[in-house]
């Protein structure tokens, strides 16, 4: 006989657990299907792993630029050693402990749909069957994409999960990309003792999603660092004569390179392979489009739904969580008949927030320039040299920074708001509620930032624009 539960979620990462909390608070009972570690990419191999890991590095650059101090050689066994604390050894009883505290009932076995409403979860164990008498919300997160590169594949690269669980650092690192993990794991790797690190990008800089003075900035750090960055770049072949044995990089323009490890972070795609999408009307391999309450279109019924990477919207841990809350929401209050609560449309995802760890720190929330001249806004562009600023002359010598707003003229609101210096993560925030809230500039100059402080940049970002 079928188990039956009101909402079943596939997928135990940060999302997955959040829409289990919200649907139990609504009063609903959950099941949560996982395959690998509850707790999933973000507090396992992704973001929580690759901070503990990026961490030493930022602080090295920080000690580095206030004289009188001074930071030996980075001891790397002791930074893996806390990354592996960081995620509890790879152990998830404290996440199932948590699932059950809610309570959900954790499934352990691999997810797959089987018609509506309808989930079935194979495991060592055998086959069981559930059953939703509300929702199936699928949380599967993403995985990497591997460029077709002839030999690639076969040369068993990194993924992130290898990067971020990295047992001992390689001598010799080439990474393919120019995004926000290529660019994290070259500088955590390069500052943790890999000494020749290679960046082989086949765009024109860094960070493309960005303001361009972003990636700019990131590149000037990592070409002081050593890192050789290779912009326009394109790998056509790539060899591993024997397994754990040295990688060839070939090029299409100059001499091949020899690598200790190759990491891939070319992208990654919505986790929809064998999801079983096909049994409820869906396309197989691509992302599931949800409305602005994550319910799936193109499934009648509305039963289903999908939360973070799998549906495409945006690709971020936070964000991801933040659609779980209301998906978890509004399933109960459908299942009561009662009002939905509010939504915002995330879409393009220009209210969310990102920032890349690197040093110098890239911090952003809302609209570029380009994009929201492309969306149609009257804009204007106001920027400021943070290093200028007394609270970061203070924090120490050769402080580089800049800020950017992009202002819509007609409402006189912000639009976006990006950051580029040390330490500038802790910023974002303030620029989130900002452009979230749509502060109108005339009210957001009564916001007075405390002295010395890096946040003193905001007043002197309103007094750029002329207020």
């Amino acid at each position: 006989m079928a188990d039956e539960f009101d909402v079943i979620v596939i997928g135990a990462g940060p999302a997955g657990e959040n829409v289990v909390d919200r649907a139990v608070r609504g009063g609903l009972t959950v099941a949560i299907v996982e395959a690998d570690l509850a707790g999933g990419e973000c507090s396992y191999w992704a973001c929580v792993p690759s901070k503990a890991l990026l961490r030493p590095v930022d602080l090295a650059g920080e000690v580095g630029r206030v004289p009188g101090l001074s930071l030996g050689e980075i001891d790397a066994s002791k930074v893996l050693a806390r990354r592996d604390e960081a995620v509890s050894n790879y152990d998830d009883a404290g996440q199932a402990r948590w699932i059950d505290n809610v309570p959900g009932e954790l499934v352990r076995g691999r997810g797959r749909l089987d018609g509506p409403k309808r989930v079935r979860v194979t495991s060592a164990e055998g086959e069981r069957t559930l059953t939703a008498r509300q929702a199936v919300v699928l949380a599967t997160g993403s995985t990497p994409v591997i460029p077709p590169v002839p030999g690639l594949a076969e040369a068993a690269p990194w993924g992130s999960r290898e990067a971020t669980g990295v047992k001992e650092v390689p001598e010799r690192l080439v990474v393919l990309g120019g995004g926000v993990v290529a660019c994290e794991m070259a500088q955590a790797m390069h500052g943790l003792g890999a000494r020749q690190t290679t960046l082989l990008v086949r765009g024109d800089g860094l960070l493309n999603r960005m303001e361009p003075f972003a990636g700019e900035m990131v590149m000037e750090s990592f070409t002081e660092a050593g890192i050789d960055v290779r912009t326009r770049t394109e790998t056509v072949r790539v060899e591993r004569s024997r397994p754990g044995g040295p990688v060839t990089v070939h090029l299409a323009e100059g001499p091949p390179l020899e690598a200790d490890e190759l990491l891939v972070a070319t992208g990654r795609r919505a986790a929809t392979h064998d999801l079983g999408l096909d049994t409820v009307g869906l396309p197989e391999n691509a992302p599931v489009d949800v409305d602005d309450s994550m319910r799936a279109t193109g499934v009648s019924g509305g039963w289903l739904y999908a939360v973070g990477d799998i549906n495409g919207r945006v690709l971020l841990t936070h964000m991801g969580k933040y659609q779980a809350r209301i998906a978890g929401d509004v399933i109960a209050a459908r299942a009561r008949g009662d009002e939905l609560p509010a939504m915002r449309d995330l879409a393009g995802g220009y209210g969310s927030p990102q920032v890349v760890f690197t040093d110098p720190q890239i911090c952003a929330v809302g609209h570029t320039e380009a994009t929201a001249r492309k969306a149609g806004f009257r804009v204007r562009v106001v920027d400021y040299d943070m290093g200028s600023v007394t609270g970061a002359y203070l924090l120490g010598d050769g402080y580089r920074g800049r800020a950017m707003a992009v202002v819509d003229e007609d409402r006189k609101v912000l639009l976006g708001v990006t950051f580029a210096a040390p330490g500038a993560a802790e910023l974002l925030h303030a620029a989130t509620i900002a452009v979230t809230a749509e502060v109108p500039l005339d009210r957001l100059w009564h916001a007075v930032p405390s002295f010395p402080t890096v946040s003193e940049v905001w007043l002197r970002l309103m007094e750029a624009y002329g207020l």
